[in-house]
């Protein structure tokens, strides 16, 4: 059953760009997008299992359940039905008839699964489902059981098309609630407005979206002014206000007016081709419970088919009953023997739990990471822009003797010029209120964990630490006790510049969840401890390290991890990559920088600390799943398996133990896709 299902998402398998893509090759299309199409590694019964892509598309094609496999179901029940009948009424005078009236039934069942069986023994694939149906059922015929043979494959048919039906239903669920993409959007060009696929879009053209558009690809508003709904992207319900100069994520859906937006990257590198490509790659690496599945049934399907052996022979030898009774508790044996139902539900469960994310604005980057998130024992927080706002404001200037306050913030800002980062953001903003001029830095590099040194027409200009104004020999005030910037100008203090940084709103909730779950809190932060210690005992936080350069970070974490076991970090900044990348698993807001979001295992697009609970909640609910799955999969087959063997179980409890067991397990991972979305989401 599981090799046909592999087979036909082999022949035609759709993505969400609406193209068809071949498993055998990696490759792009001409839709723009990369597509990893790696093989399917065998589950040890004998198939291949597609697990990345979905069984139906959009194309109106039916891939699955298709009519010419509903039409042979339907034929073969019709010839089954007339064999019955031809038993019931020549059952004992002609039993040729009665027996080539069963044949017929059971080819037209059963043809595509003896092909299948035939073509994987040629290959080298033995021990699959197919063989082992074959096996059963055209043993159960030997023995004259032909009634039960064709039955079950009967039956076996129907639960198998019943099975991709839910698989296939599974996939479309999962799919739509990440389905962030419009197929074709409105360019302007020579003011004239034409329709055309987002792949075709460059960076710089410009987008006219009108009230009900969702927004392709992530840019900046050039005008107009409207309101958008980002929760497909971020989970926050709250619409958004934008104008010109606003920030357009892709994803989200244009509310009430049209606006004109100018595109700021490319389709592959847009916020909701990320999500997209995250859950379409999610089987790309495996949880350590699928390798364990996987190596487990490479050893226990053909250690069954031996047992299966001994079943049929040893005991009839020893006296124990007689050869008839034995094959077919052996041929039962064999057809409960296939571990698809794990192969199938656990990758599943998986991809579910991707899909559960991104109802959340919470992008996990694949099996691995969640499994890993369900195990850790501390949330190490940066403090800028995870736990507070990142939006930074000037509180007050403190010039050193014989300074002025104007010129202090004047110098200060223009180093700052091109900095991206939010301390610089508010310079900038103060200097425009107070009217103030500023000259372009003639240059200006940029000293992680420390500031920026500027040259501009006057002099040399330092703006950030103290250890920045030491390292080059400037002498300043030792009186610090606040968030606040070093101000220099050719090797003179000039003064300090006070930045103060405001809390997010779910903050506290966030943190005292996490504290609710059991989870350590350790906050790390290049800012002075009294404020650091402030913001710690705030919110409850466990503890925190202040004045750390990324290297410092790196080591503390590393502390954390040696002492108190497995830990993610979450922050946001450029500077944060080395930590993230450190971490038993990385978390980036997806607000801050590309290199944290690059170097981060999850993504919380919605830049929500509750987020941050969520995220550990929906692992630790993917993994309890899976490991359900596992355990209940074994354990009926198991008790079948004993039953058989004990002469307590016919072939019925057989295709039970392979068939509903598998939808069972399908629809217990469906469980991780159900539930509305976080009330409390604002950040």
């Amino acid at each position: 059953m599981m090799d046909n299902l592999a087979r036909k998402e082999k022949e035609a398998e759709m993505c969400s760009c609406g193209h068809e893509h071949s498993h055998e090759k990696q490759g792009a299309c001409g839709c723009g997008h990369e597509h990893s199409h790696e093989k399917q590694s065998a589950c040890g019964c004998g198939h291949e299992h597609g697990h990345k892509e979905h069984d139906s598309c959009s194309c109106g094609h039916e891939h699955h359940g298709s009519r010419a496999e509903i039409r042979s179901l339907l034929i073969g029940a019709a010839f089954f039905v007339a064999a019955m009948i031809v038993r019931a009424f020549l059952g004992e005078t002609q039993p040729v008839i009665v027996l080539g009236a069963f044949i017929v039934a059971y080819l037209v069942l059963g043809f595509g699964v003896l092909r299948e069986a035939v073509e994987n023994v040629s290959r080298g694939a033995v021990f699959d489902e197919n063989f082992l149906m074959a096996i059963a059922t055209i043993g159960a015929f030997l023995i004259g059981e032909y009634v039960e043979g064709t039955a079950v494959m009967l039956f076996y048919r129907a639960g198998e098309f019943f099975e991709h039906k839910a698989v296939e239903r599974s996939h479309e669920a999962i799919r739509e609630a990440v389905d962030l993409r419009p197929d074709r959007v409105l360019r302007e060009r020579g003011g004239a407005v034409e329709e055309v696929s987002p792949e075709s879009v460059d960076v710089g053209d410009v987008l006219v979206l009108r009230p009900g558009d969702r927004i392709a690809l992530d840019g900046t508003v050039v005008e107009g002014e409207s309101t958008v709904d980002t929760s497909p992207v971020t989970g926050e319900p709250v619409p958004v206000r934008v104008g010109p100069g606003s920030a357009m994520v892709s994803g989200g859906i244009n509310l009430s007016g049209a606006v004109h937006m100018r595109v700021e990257k490319p389709l592959e590198e847009a916020t909701a081709t990320r999500i997209m490509n995250a859950v379409e790659n999610a089987a790309a690496s495996k949880p350590k419970v699928d390798r364990f599945i996987t190596r487990f049934a490479r050893v226990y399907t053909p250690v069954v088919c031996v047992l299966a052996l001994l079943v049929a022979v040893v005991a009839p030898l020893l006296g124990l009953g007689m050869w008839k009774d034995w094959i077919y508790r052996a041929l039962m044996f064999l057809m409960a023997s296939c571990p698809c139902a794990i192969v199938l539900s656990i990758p599943l469960t998986f991809f579910a739990g991707i899909g559960r994310g991104g109802k959340f604005g919470i992008l996990f980057k694949g099996g691995v990471t969640i499994e890993a998130l369900s195990a850790v024992k501390n949330v190490v927080l940066d403090k800028t822009g995870t736990v507070t706002r990142g939006e930074f404001a000037v509180q007050a200037i403190r010039p050193a003797d014989g300074e002025k306050e104007e010129n202090i913030l004047r110098v200060a800002a223009a180093a700052e010029t091109h900095s991206t980062h939010p301390v610089a953001g508010s310079l900038r903003e103060a200097a425009r209120q107070r009217n103030l001029t500023l000259c372009e830095p003639l240059a200006v590099e940029e000293i992680a964990g420390r500031g920026v040194r500027a040259s501009l027409p006057e002099g040399e200009v330092l703006v950030g630490s103290e250890k920045l104004l030491a390292e080059h020999g400037v002498g300043f005030d030792g009186a610090r006790g606040d968030s606040s910037v070093c101000v220099a100008l050719g090797g003179k203090f000039l003064g300090r510049i006070v930045i103060a940084d405001s809390l997010k709103s779910d903050a506290r909730e966030g943190i005292a969840r996490l504290g609710a779950m059991g989870l350590h809190t350790v906050m790390l932060t290049g800012d002075a401890p009294e404020p650091a210690q402030e913001i710690c005992r705030e919110l409850g936080i466990g503890s925190f390290y202040a004045r750390l350069l990324p290297d410092e970070k790196l080591e503390r974490l590393r502390q954390v991890q040696r002492e108190k076991g497995p830990s993610m970090f979450v922050g946001d900044g450029i500077n944060d990559a080395p930590v993230l990348a450190g971490a038993d698993v990385g978390a980036a807001m997806g607000a801050g920088a590309d290199a944290a979001i690059e170097a981060a295992d999850v993504v919380f697009m919605n830049n929500s600390v509750s987020s941050i609970a969520e995220a550990v909640a929906i692992a630790r609910k993917t993994r309890a799943i899976a490991w359900q799955n596992t355990v209940f999969a074994i354990a009926v087959k198991v008790i079948v398996l004993v039953l058989g063997v004990l002469g307590l179980a016919s072939m019925w409890w057989a295709v039970f133990a392979d068939v509903g067991v598998t939808v069972l397990c399908v629809l217990n991972a469906l469980r991780l896709m159900g539930g509305g979305k976080n009330k409390s989401r604002s950040a």
